[in-house]
């Protein structure tokens, strides 16, 4: 379906939910669009799809509307829906998924990269945080054949004191250690990778119909998400 027809179908449409459905479905007409090209490059290395991306998640809010797919996430104190992303290096999302907030996150990376190999087929490389390890990280690993990287935070930082007592310690078997450099860095911390998919959650939160879950079906909330980033894309090409 193109934009055209869906332009035309603007003032009678009803049912708003299956507008954006359609648009949603949109933003994997690529695999279609893109195949004459296919034929013409006739391999993976060549073919314009993401060979790396991030995956992470967020739990948000939900209202009192009801709906499907509420939980909550006992680590972020959140009652609600988690939306888990994967996007490319640029932060642009590649696919999104909507769920109960009371999905690990080591589960609900399987709903997210289901059937991605046949719309990314030279994916290889996953960047995630801590909250992957484990069943997570083995599935991508041997399921999918990608190679995953967790990326963690910096340790928390060593009270002065323990600190002091070490560099004691060491002195007295001749090894001079500075106790300030066995602090961390304080602050704030921007970790590689990681920062891309936060910025794209910001992105999110700065509309107005994403900034929480308003949605009773998790598939609508899929479907804004999409649109969101259909949005952010267009501006962009305005510009330019």
């Amino acid at each position: 379906m193109c934009l055209a027809t869906l332009a035309a179908r603007l003032p009678t449409v009803e049912d708003r939910t299956s507008l954006l459905q359609d648009l949603a479905d949109l933003w994997h007409l690529g695999e279609d669009a893109l195949s004459p090209a296919k034929a013409r490059v006739g391999s993976l290395e060549e073919e314009p799809s993401a060979s790396a991306a991030i995956v992470d998640s967020q739990s948000i809010k939900t209202t009192g509307v009801g709906g499907e797919g509420r939980g909550y996430d006992g680590g972020k104190k959140v009652r609600g829906r988690k939306r888990h992303l994967l996007v490319d290096t640029e932060g642009l999302v590649l696919e999104a998924k909507v769920h109960s907030a009371k999905v690990p996150d080591q589960d609900g990376i399987k709903l997210l990269l289901k059937g991605i190999r046949d719309r990314l087929p030279r994916l290889s490389h996953l960047w995630v945080d801590a909250g992957y390890q484990g069943r997570g990280k083995e599935w991508a690993e041997n399921v999918l054949g990608l190679s995953v990287e967790v990326v963690h935070r910096t340790p928390k930082a060593t009270p002065e004191k323990v600190a002091r007592i070490w560099a004691e310690e060491w002195s007295k078997e001749g090894r001079q250690i500075d106790w300030q450099k066995l602090d961390p860095r304080r602050g704030f911390e921007v970790l590689p990778r990681r920062w891309v998919v936060e910025r794209t959650f910001s992105w999110l939160s700065q509309n107005r119909r994403t900034s929480r879950d308003y949605e009773r079906l998790c598939a609508t909330g899929e479907a804004f998400i999409y649109v969101v980033m259909s949005r952010l894309m267009v501006r962009r090409l305005a510009r330019s």
